[in-house]
């Protein structure tokens, strides 16, 4: 994948450099399987909470780089998935 700028876009159309399909091909049908079993999911508010950690924890997640409050909560998310009891 590249990168390109407005300008960049603009004279590869004028050029004829950017492919286009005007008849696309269709997806994959999904069958009636599928939306016989689909369920609407409303998604959950998340909620802003004020967490200590202990320093070397949080030092542990975020030399780990970028998305480290994620892989906590995926890690919590993990955690009571494999404890509910319901």
């Amino acid at each position: 994948m590249k990168r390109a700028s407005l300008d960049d876009l603009q004279n590869f159309n004028k050029e004829g450099k950017l492919s286009r399909n005007p008849t696309p091909l269709e997806g994959e049908d999904l069958g009636p399987d599928f939306w016989a079993n689909a369920r609407v999911v409303e998604p959950k508010e998340p909620r802003s909470v004020h967490l200590k950690l202990d320093p070397d924890v949080f030092e542990f997640f975020k030399s780990q780089g970028k998305g480290h409050l994620t892989r906590m909560q995926e890690i919590l998310k993990a955690y009571v998935k494999a404890h509910d009891r319901s």
